[in-house]
């Protein structure tokens, strides 16, 4: 039934803002949003000022994610109490009637229905009770093309939604249903277009990019190799892939082409096999281990970063061990660690052995001085080499910032002429240190020179 409205009609002249929680995936599609809010003749604003619609893309993948929405929706309210709000994203899908719960929150999107809002709202006026349009997406075949890009340098462009793998502690299948594909031609087209609006650089996005074209009777390499042809685009990235996914034809692939960025994104999640079995991944330490060395051999200079998650249930200190040894001795350059999170409905929520908040946040902590000390030997090891940067905004010191071919992320003296620019720059030692999260030092990024050339 439709709720009835209550609240006047927004103005002439309305204006929209946007919040974004969780991945590259879910940025690029606000972005998205935005183009169509803007197509309906709404000014964007940011979500720090007052707005007549917000719209709210939420995350599930950890409890955190779902918390913040519900901090987010009240902070909006503050800045106007009559906004219409829009929640959507894996969190909307997901758990629908608990967003309806939250005050103030007019409208659930699930993942079929977000980029069909105005097909829904006929007026964004504040409702009596929130409407929720929440579809069942288990046999969900289309798929939304979406991208983002700031600034005119680097876009993140999405290829693949859905994810068909099974893990036990993932709500991803249930938030975004099965793995599907945008077209290659499509994808062509996209490339095309954001190549005029003068981006130098495109991150390949989805949930599981290494599935992309599997039901189209295509495959990952064939895309990789159709934008390499693309000449007017300097750059690309593969966001994240899996390592059963990453095959030695797809590694040769990057090592020839010269557009294709020497960085490799590879989630591990745990180096116990024994977790990994627990976790239902798809591979085992083995396989990861021959995926980073083949991509060394081959691509010596590359930058591999890792995921991995801490205090799985089951994670008892050995196999804690056996993951913290497996990654020191390996050869990647930086973790993204994850505390493991309870999720509602997955076979994980409700396995033995749990570990302890305190335990899991102790590990985390270790594996993220772990990373720092990675991370600080990669760009060491660079120091004094030349290497090209893509330069991309100014830093809050007026210093500008970007990152190498292999993802080092440098800081350069003021030249705004060079924004947008591929430039050889010759790297610096890190200097200083920093707070990250209030806790764990870390070296600045790398000062570079511009070196004529």
């Amino acid at each position: 039934m439709q709720s009835l409205d209550v609240g006047p009609p927004i103005g002439t002249h309305p204006t929209a803002a946007f919040c974004t929680l969780g991945c590259k995936l879910n940025f690029a599609e606000t972005s998205t949003l935005r183009r169509q809010f803007a197509a309906h003749g709404f000014e964007l604003v940011e979500a720090d000022e007052p707005a007549d619609v917000y719209v709210i893309n939420t995350c599930a993948v950890t409890e955190a994610a779902e918390r913040d929405c519900r901090k987010i929706i009240r902070r909006l309210l503050r800045q106007n109490p009559a906004a219409f709000v829009i929640v959507t994203g894996c969190y909307a899908q997901l758990r629908p009637e608990e967003i309806a719960r939250i005050p103030g929150v007019d409208l659930v999107l699930g993942a079929a229905e977000k980029f069909r809002l105005f097909e829904y709202v006929r007026a964004f006026r504040k409702k009596a009770e929130p409407e929720i349009r929440v579809s069942c997406i288990d046999g969900l075949e289309e798929i939304d093309p979406a991208y983002s890009f700031g600034e005119r340098t680097r876009a993140f462009l999405k290829i693949q939604d859905g994810c068909d793998y099974r893990c036990s502690f993932c709500t991803i299948p249930r938030a975004r249903g099965p793995s599907r594909s945008v077209p290659l031609q499509t994808v062509l087209e996209q490339v095309r277009a954001l190549a005029e609006e003068g981006v130098q650089e495109i991150v390949l996005s989805g949930v599981n990019v290494g599935d992309y074209g599997r039901k189209m009777g295509t495959s990952l390499l064939e895309l990789l190799q159709a934008l390499d042809e693309i000449g007017s685009i300097a750059r690309y990235r593969i966001s994240s892939i899996e390592p059963n996914l990453l095959s030695p034809e797809i590694i040769d692939f990057v090592a020839s082409s010269e557009r294709f960025m020497p960085h490799f994104h590879i989630p591990l999640q745990s180096g116990s096999d024994a977790i990994l079995a627990r976790m239902r991944r798809r591979y085992r330490r083995a396989l990861y281990a021959e995926r980073v060395y083949y991509i060394k051999e081959r691509i010596p200079d590359a930058c591999i970063g890792v995921d991995v998650i801490v205090g799985f249930p089951g994670e008892t200190e050995e196999r804690f061990q056996e993951t913290y040894t497996f990654l020191e001795e390996l050869p990647v350059s930086y973790l993204h660690v994850f505390t493991y999170s309870e999720r509602p409905g997955t076979p994980a929520a409700s396995m033995e052995g749990v570990v302890p908040i305190p335990v899991r946040a102790e590990r985390n902590r270790m594996l993220r001085l772990l990373s720092q000390a990675k991370r600080e030997a990669f760009y060491a090891e660079h120091a004094g080499t030349i290497r090209p940067v893509l330069v991309e905004a100014a830093e809050q010191d007026g210093r500008l910032s970007g990152f190498t071919d292999n993802y080092i992320r440098v800081v350069l003296p003021a030249q705004p002429e060079l924004i947008n620019r591929i430039v050889p720059v010759r790297l610096g030692h890190p200097e200083g240190t920093e707070c990250v999260s209030g806790s764990l030092p870390e070296k600045t990024p790398p000062i570079g020179m511009p070196f004529p050339g």
